[in-house]
């Protein structure tokens, strides 16, 4: 089983989420970059994303604060992903392709909630069982990367008792942490997204990669 990342993995959104989510923590009186926010935010269940960034650049710690945030933010990216134009990464409906011919699982994980992430899958056109084989979001699970639970949930889905035979693809750090606390064999960084191939390699993964094809040697 391969567990991709979504916004910025497996799906091109040109960081409109972070864009947005920027926005939302602005509009509570600050003035933060997109750098500050991706690189405190990238990967994480949105409402903690709010709340690193808060932590890592304001020092507060509040979690009424927070929710006011993250209930602004939330249909801004609404809003956003309406008018966007989103579009698969290179590559990865013919990697998605090749791994169902090799009778490999491949999942899709995300910090976004159950219902953006399905909004964002509708609008590609993709079915389950069709381009991708399942999703699990963080809501799905209640805990957040780089806590293994999504890639766990996912393991028990489809009957996979080794974390072995699991691979795990993201844009972020906390996607590569994620999988080495789930204990997969490969993690895979990818620097089509969130973080630069230096910052991906502070997490010591087993490779980083520019596009989605360069996997299938990874798994051979």
């Amino acid at each position: 089983m391969v567990v991709f990342d979504m916004a910025g993995t497996t799906i091109d959104e040109n960081n409109l989420v972070y864009k947005t989510l920027r926005k939302a923590i602005n509009e509570a009186g600050f003035d933060f970059t997109l750098d500050q926010v991706l690189a405190e935010g990238a990967g994480k269940e949105k409402k903690q994303a709010i709340r690193s960034v808060l932590a890592a650049f304001a020092g507060i710690e509040d979690e009424e604060f927070t929710n006011k945030i993250y209930a602004n933010f939330l249909p801004q990216l609404t809003e956003a992903y309406v008018t966007a134009d989103i579009i698969p990464q290179p590559n990865s409906l013919e990697l998605f392709a090749e791994l169902k011919r090799r009778g490999i699982y491949a999942v899709l994980n995300t910090g976004y909630d159950r219902t953006t992430a399905q909004s964002i899958i509708t609008k590609l056109g993709w079915q389950e069982g069709v381009e991708y084989d399942g999703l699990v979001t963080a809501t799905d699970v209640g805990k957040n990367r780089p806590d293994p639970a999504m890639i766990v949930f996912a393991m028990e889905k489809f009957g996979i008792t080794d974390a072995a035979g699991v691979v795990k693809v993201g844009d972020s750090i906390i996607d590569i942490q994620e999988g080495q606390n789930a204990g997969c064999s490969v993690n895979v960084g990818i620097t089509t997204g969130a973080h630069t191939a230096a910052q991906l390699q502070t997490a010591n993964p087993n490779a980083v990669i520019d596009n989605l094809i360069e996997l299938l040697p990874l798994i051979n």
